[in-house]
């Protein structure tokens, strides 16, 4: 019997000891596993206590450190860069978006100095195209003075009758077709005023590609003259409540005093 409970206490000893060392076997190949990503070679790092690490794999102290991956020969194979923060990874994904943008802007100024260039070889050319974009709106202008010139035609006869009625009421229709009248003329002007802001605008923007082109034809490099200046932005004229009618004296406005 006795004989029977040592067999068994042998029996469980060995076991125990067999799953402790499968165990311990299993955690030591889990810490030899590589770290994903991790670069091989030998890491070395100073910690923020002045503290110098050595080992086969990143780490952990100096997460937030730099980490130098050395050779066997002892030269540098590559740098680990410190881990950031919350914090640190905004500002630098911030300052990574602004590099990206002004990379961006700057391809696009070549791009639009090389068109420039391509569409405009000579200073005849652009004076062609700022006379063809001027003469559109020139002929705009023609016509408004034109209708201009009509609706003053159209005004005299109605000018004529409304001097029959001084001191008394103006009929109706009489007095609608004036009201017609007169906001045709302020549109009309207001129109023109619109016309001529136009003109102007359009040739500061030909000015301003003339300086431009000038020294891109001199050499100057493609994106290098920084942004093209904005052309000035116009607030458009809106026609005017004024009455175009002349005016009616004193005398005859109100009825003779009896």
């Amino acid at each position: 019997m006795a004989s029977e409970r040592l067999y068994t206490a042998c029996i469980g000893s060995c076991i125990g000891s067999c799953v402790g060392l499968v165990l311990l076997a299993l955690h030591a190949g889990a810490a030899a596993q590589p770290v994903p990503g991790a670069v091989s070679g030998i890491y070395t790092c100073i910690d923020s206590t002045g503290r110098r690490w050595t080992a086969d794999r990143p780490i952990p102290e100096c997460v937030h450190k730099e980490q130098q991956v050395l050779n066997r020969d002892g030269s540098v194979r590559a740098v680990v860069p410190p881990t950031l923060t919350a914090e640190e990874r905004a500002v630098k994904d911030a300052r990574d978006r602004a590099a990206a943008d002004a990379r961006v802007a700057q391809a696009d100024a070549v791009r639009r100095d090389r068109n420039l260039v391509v569409r405009y070889p000579d200073e005849a050319t652009h004076q062609r195209a700022r006379e063809a974009s001027a003469d559109t709106v020139r002929l705009a202008i023609k016509a408004t003075e034109e209708r201009l010139r009509e609706l003053e035609a159209e005004r005299k006869p109605l000018r004529d009758e409304a001097e029959f009625y001084q001191g008394r009421p103006m009929p109706a229709k009489l007095k609608a077709a004036m009201d017609a009248n007169d906001a045709s003329v302020q549109a009309q002007r207001a129109s023109s005023a619109n016309q001529e802001a136009e003109l102007v605008r359009i040739n500061r923007i030909y000015d301003n590609e003339l300086q431009r082109l000038r020294r891109l034809w001199a050499g100057a490099q493609p994106g290098s003259l920084g942004p093209m200046p904005a052309a000035p932005a116009l607030a458009p004229v809106r026609p005017s409540k004024v009455s175009m009618r002349p005016a009616v004296p004193a005398a005859a406005a109100a009825p003779a005093q009896r």
